[in-house]
């Protein structure tokens, strides 16, 4: 895994990243081992539209990774974290 350095206006979008629990909840998960969206929504109590929409802003913000894998029921969506520590520069 790499480091993450940001500054200047991309601050802002890894902090509303980072602002929500649930966002935050997820990212601890994903620490120990991969999970795909079914998982992480059934570990957290929560709805999988949920999961996914909070884990697209975690994408977009470039915290974690996703890739499509074969499941039982047709392709899961399977997450990882994309960096082991955050860096923000203040200048």
């Amino acid at each position: 895994m790499q480091e993450l350095v940001v500054e200047d206006e991309s601050v802002a979008k890894i902090a509303k990243a980072l602002a929500s629990k649930t966002r935050w909840q997820i990212l601890k998960l994903l620490r120990e081992k991969k999970m795909d969206v079914s998982r992480i929504a059934e570990v957290l109590n929560q709805t999988e539209a949920n999961i996914s929409a909070q884990v697209k802003i975690l994408e977009k913000a470039g915290l974690i990774r996703s890739k499509y894998e074969p499941g039982e029921h047709g392709v899961r969506k399977v997450c990882e974290p994309a960096v082991e520590r955050i860096v923000i520069k203040i200048k």
